[in-house]
């Protein structure tokens, strides 16, 4: 499909659309957006996939990205929802990754998506986004949201949340 100027400025848009839970990522970081349609009439229609099927940023995805596109003359948005592909952290932008370190939450490790990993049963070594110690420890399954375990660095003391892979 062709892109016009109205799907670069709505592409724009959704540029400055944060993720609720983590104010630096936008939801073009985080790879949430799967496309963006305008139909005759000037309809607007949003595709988005969820990071996980229960997260409750969803909701605020959707009423975020009708409000910014309304407040810039879009007036007739529809913002769609799909399951399938299933969203994936490797989804998520290269600066992004580099944004979550930033900001103290470790990154995704790629290629870590094994069952084994995520319920503790293997061993993962993730980083302390704060001293780049791999001397850590996951202190819970779950951070302080559902897609993030919480860690301990071992060497700075410092608990961080760590972005599970998916």
């Amino acid at each position: 499909m062709k892109q016009t100027n109205q799907h670069k400025e709505i592409w724009k848009l959704l540029e400055e659309v944060p993720d609720p839970e983590i104010p630096v990522l936008t939801i073009l970081d985080l790879g949430v957006v799967r496309n963006v349609e305008i139909e005759k009439g000037g309809k607007v229609i949003v595709t988005i996939t969820p990071t996980y099927s229960g997260c409750p940023a969803m909701n605020t995805f959707e009423t975020d990205v009708i409000k910014k596109l309304n407040d810039n003359g879009f007036n007739q948005v529809t913002v769609n929802t799909v399951y399938s592909p299933a969203w994936t952290t490797d989804w998520i932008n290269p600066e992004a990754l580099q944004k979550l370190k930033d900001y103290g939450i470790a990154p995704p490790i790629k290629g870590s998506r094994d069952k084994g990993v995520l319920f503790a049963t293997e061993k993962l070594k993730v980083a302390c986004p704060r001293c780049n110690s791999e001397d850590t420890t996951m202190v819970s399954q779950f951070g302080s949201t559902a897609c993030k375990a919480l860690y301990k660095c071992n060497t700075c003391l410092e608990p961080f949340d760590y972005f599970k892979c998916i």
